[in-house]
């Protein structure tokens, strides 16, 4: 084991995810939620066998008009987070084509999530969350 890896003796907190691309580190709280979010969004439905429908059906928008295939990423995206995030109220959902100054303009989108945790009655701050959705829209 690395020097200073995490054990399962270190975790404390009851929410927690191996960090993506981390080997022997994890991401708790805040961090998780987000990680977890990204999940999501990255995830195109049906490649999970043993969770058929999680993820996001983002990607059946890839080559199509833009001015369709914001909103409707939108509605994919509010929809699968709220069935698959119970952990957080979802404020607002917004979707943007990066302009990178080449000629394929529009060839990555930007999802900006904003929520909140739910932790029973008291309000909590408001999250935000930017995932780069590369290859998305026409």
């Amino acid at each position: 084991m690395p020097i200073g890896a995490i054990t399962l003796d270190d975790i404390r907190s009851a929410d927690w995810s191996l960090k993506l691309g981390a080997i022997g580190e994890i991401v708790e709280g805040i961090a998780d939620v987000e990680q977890c979010l990204g999940i999501i969004v990255t995830t195109p439905q049906g490649t999970d066998p043993l969770r058929p429908t999680f993820g996001s059906n983002i990607w059946r928008y890839i080559d199509q008009p833009i001015n369709s295939a914001l909103p409707a990423m939108v509605s994919e995206l509010t929809s699968a987070i709220t069935r698959w995030e119970p952990r957080v109220t979802l404020v607002s959902v917004t979707a943007q084509p990066v302009n990178d100054g080449g000629s394929q303009s529009g060839a990555h989108i930007d999802v900006t999530l904003n929520w909140q945790l739910k932790l029973g009655s008291t309000p909590t701050p408001l999250q935000s969350t930017t995932v780069s959705i590369p290859g998305a829209g026409g």
